[in-house]
């Protein structure tokens, strides 16, 4: 899909989705596993304390920002091929 572009597109592209991708990993680790659990390079890792702390509110803000960034990504990606391949090109 992104890979028949050919230009700066298809790097902005594929960053744009990987991002988002690994943004929907992390908000569903928030959501999903206690605070004692999580990596300890996530922020609100806790070591020895017990503690809810703010997941929910990160976990979502993970997600909604991830399905943002894989719209934007999907956008980009189909724009590209929209102007290399649409109606509007001379023959």
């Amino acid at each position: 899909m992104v890979a028949l572009m050919g230009n700066g597109r298809t790097l902005v592209a594929t960053v744009v989705i990987i991002v988002a991708i690994l943004a929907l990993i992390a908000g569903v680790m928030y959501m999903t596993m206690p605070a004692h659990s999580l990596p300890s390079f996530f922020p609100g890792h806790l070591t020895g304390r017990a503690g809810a702390g703010k997941h929910s509110a990160r976990g979502l803000a993970g997600i909604v920002f991830g399905i943002v960034l894989l719209v934007i990504g999907v956008v980009i990606a189909s724009t590209g091929r929209r102007r290399r391949y649409g109606r509007h090109m001379r023959y």
